[in-house]
Order: C-alpha cells, then sequence, then structure tokens
C-alpha cells in the first residue's frame, strides 16, 4: 500500500484500499473510526524525484490514482507545470478530482465507457497532452501493469522520460526475500530497496506480469476459506 496523502501536522497518513482480495475485504469490512492497525512498516525504496521539473504529466489508472497524488503535489510545490491524466472504468469509479484540481494546471480525466471526460485509456490523454505540450519533459505512471507498459510506448517515441512505479509482492522490505524481483534495462533490480520507481521504458513487463501472478491461485484459496468461514460465523444457530 503506497501512501496517497499524508499531514503533517496531524501526524496522519492516508491509505485508499480496494477491497478485492482475503486481507482488503477484511479491512474494508472490518475497520472502524477509532481503530488502530497493529503495525505499519516503511517506507521502502528510495524518494520519488520531484525537483527540477519544469513541465510533467502525472498517469494515474484506477486505484493508481491515489499513489499518483503526492507525486502530483510534490511537483506542484516544486515549481513544475503539471499535467495530471486520471483513468477510470466508469464516472462512479472516479475519485480525488478535486484534490488534482487543486494541485495540477491541467487535469484529463479518460473513462472506458465515456461516461465522463475523454472517452478512452489514459493513452489517449498523454497523445493529447504530448500535442499541446511538446516541451513535455517528464511522464509519470501509476496503475495496472498493461496500462504502464501502455503508457511507456506511448511516450517512447517521444523520448520522453517515463517513470513508472512497480508493484511486486513485497515481504521482508530488506531485498533479501527476491519476492519483488525486477527486471530493468536486463539488470535485476528489487523494488523494496531499489525502486519502486522505475525507467519505464527500460522494464520487463512481462517478467513482470509472471511475478504478479504468481500467488494467484493462493490469493483464491485464502478469499475462498474467508468466504466460507464468513458464512459459518453469521448462518443462524
Amino acid at each position: 500500500l503506497t501512501l496517497a496523502d499524508f499531514d503533517r501536522a496531524r501526524g496522519t497518513i492516508t491509505l485508499v484500499i480496494q477491497a478485492v482480495g482475503k486481507t482488503t475485504r477484511e479491512m474494508q469490512q472490518g475497520c472502524r473510526v477509532g481503530d488502530y492497525l497493529y503495525g505499519v512498516v516503511g517506507p521502502m525504496g528510495v524518494p520519488s524525484h520531484v525537483a527540477g521539473v519544469r513541465k510533467a504529466a502525472v498517469v494515474g489508472g484506477g486505484l493508481g490514482v491515489a499513489p499518483i497524488y503526492p507525486q502530483a503535489r510534490g511537483l506542484k510545490e516544486q515549481g513544475a507545470y503539471v499535467v495530471g491524466i486520471l483513468g477510470f472504468r466508469n464516472r462512479d469509479l472516479i475519485f480525488w478530482e478535486d484534490k488534482f484540481r487543486a494541485c495540477c494546471d491541467e487535469l484529463i480525466i479518460c473513462t472506458d465507457d465515456g461516461s465522463a471526460g475523454i472517452k478512452g485509456l489514459v493513452t489517449e490523454g498523454i497523445r493529447r497532452t504530448m500535442e499541446v505540450h511538446p516541451d513535455l519533459d517528464q511522464v509519470v505512471a501509476i496503475g495496472p501493469p498493461v496500462m504502464m507498459k501502455a503508457c511507456a510506448e506511448a511516450t517512447r517515441p517521444a523520448k520522453i522520460k517515463t517513470i513508472v512505479s512497480l508493484n511486486p509482492v513485497m515481504v521482508d522490505g530488506t531485498g533479501m526475500c527476491g519476492g519483488c524481483r525486477v527486471t530493468i534495462g536486463q539488470k535485476v533490480k528489487f523494488a523494496c530497496v531499489d525502486g519502486p520507481d522505475f525507467d519505464g521504458h527500460e522494464v520487463d513487463f512481462e517478467d513482470l506480469q509472471v511475478r504478479l501472478r504468481r500467488y494467484v491461485e493462493d490469493e483464491k484459496a485464502a478469499l475462498e476459506r474467508w468466504q466460507g468461514q464468513c458464512r459459518m460465523d453469521h448462518h443462524p444457530n
């Protein structure tokens, strides 16, 4: 879970969670105002680079919109001209639009079904941004691997620096377990210590996809067991 926002004065951090598997569904159903998490470990990896950028596009797809927000805000605070490009399946899934309008000089909303903003993928937003801003010097993209790969391919012909944030499973957070191993420019890196930000034009996305699928069956089994237990717990005697 990448930090999506923070408040130094209040001493708080914000995490945005999508309930898809056992653990996130437990959090969605069980966490209440005033509850505590047993522990939060982090930060991992190296800080995102936001200084010295003149004009940048920040691209978020789906839940990737949440972790791209602090980068958008950080770039703006460092004096960059920021174009936000956010992609959602439909208008009902749009969130934090107000936050991005507050820190972006321009904001493009894309929806798969055209129910809000531009109909199409975030790559259409990137294409339009490159046409209007040929002096764009950096793109930062966070979202599903297929989306980040598409963003990197969209900027490759123009040779625009493109940073993507990789999210393989991180277990120990020190690089020793090898669970978050990724291939960057034909070299092995570890997302938890070397990342999570990498040059999108050098990422081996096929290798990343294979790694992300490694625990799919285990995740399905864990969810099924949890759902079965929930049904038993709620079954009347």
